[in-house]
């Protein structure tokens, strides 16, 4: 889809929910959240993506890219920022992938970091969904429990059955639009079959910077009157990230809100509420990409400095 029809999208999506909802209550959520309670929500973000850092660098070097922990921070940092500014993450995975191939020289390798990322983010994200089904199960009635205990079966056993189908499919017979990032998924997922200890790693890392993230949510969520329990939010969080990467909104917005408190909606939580709980972790996501345009503004510039003050030093010694 093309970014201006992206925007409208979510501009349409906002404008109807805030139609639709009742605005005491949209109001009565804002007021009650403390603001040490957004203050905290922030720092734990910003703490998550530095493990995010981590993770990535671990599959960018598993390709011998040798790309050091500063610059990694710099790269990471600038596609943070980057997705506050185009229509989708993929701009900041270009921008980050851009500048980890020109500092290491090694482009193939700062591609298939990308996408082996993203790979074990989605694996993770489902994993959270699963495990916070089976939990979630006892908080709803009991009609509500046996459609997620049949939901969750039907999509683990299509998950088992279609997957060596898909794996094994020749990339000609996929749609042309989608053979480049399937090939490039495919490709990912033989490079971890074949290095299991990163795979591990990764998975691992995922997993913990994904639960962070829903714990933090879970924290909002609570200070302005949700009290589902922690296995709602396992369940309910992980799909609405993974709808909000659907690529028709401006970066998720509108689509997220919209199905976070269609998710909620089941367990008890007004619309309201949980559109408000939603656009305050939006606030979060904007504050943490500024602190990340930050970040690399000041690693940018100490890495120039670094540069020019090689160079200065280099100049002597050549004309002696």
């Amino acid at each position: 889809m093309k970014p201006w029809v992206k925007v409208a999208v979510s501009i349409g999506l906002l404008a109807l929910l805030f139609v639709l909802l009742p605005w005491q209550q949209v109001r009565g959520a804002v007021m009650r959240l403390p603001a040490p309670v957004w203050t905290g929500v922030l720092a734990g973000f910003v703490v998550g993506h530095g493990f995010g850092v981590v993770k990535w660098r671990l599959f960018v070097n598993a390709g011998r890219a040798r790309l050091a922990a500063v610059d990694a921070a710099l790269c990471y940092s600038a596609g943070l920022f980057a997705n506050l500014c185009l229509p989708s993450i993929v701009g900041g995975d270009l921008l980050r992938l851009g500048l980890a191939g020109k500092f290491t020289r090694r482009p193939e390798a700062a591609l298939w970091g990308g996408v082996m990322d993203r790979v074990t983010d989605i694996t993770a994200l489902a994993l959270l969904v699963t495990a916070g089904g089976l939990t979630a199960r006892n908080s709803l009635p009991g009609w509500g429990a046996r459609v997620l205990s049949v939901s969750l079966v039907v999509g683990v056993g299509m998950l088992v059955a279609f997957l060596p189908m898909i794996l094994r499919r020749p990339i000609a017979s996929w749609p042309r639009r989608l053979r480049r990032p399937v090939g490039r998924s495919l490709v990912a997922l033989r490079r971890l079959r074949r290095d299991p200890s990163t795979a591990l790693w990764g998975l691992l890392l995922s997993l913990a910077i994904q639960s962070c993230f829903v714990l933090l949510n879970a924290w909002l969520g609570r200070s302005i009157g949700i009290t589902v329990s922690l296995g709602v939010w396992f369940l309910v969080w992980p799909l609405a990230k993974v709808a909000s990467l659907m690529p028709i909104s401006l970066g998720g917005l509108a689509v997220r809100e919209a199905s976070l408190a269609a998710l909620l909606l089941p367990f008890g939580v007004p619309a309201a509420v949980g559109v408000v709980c939603s656009l305050l972790w939006q606030t979060v996501l904007i504050a943490g990409g500024l602190i990340g345009g930050g970040v690399w503004f000041v690693l940018g510039r100490r890495r120039q400095r670094a540069r020019a003050s090689s160079g200065v030093t280099a100049t002597p010694v050549t004309h002696g």
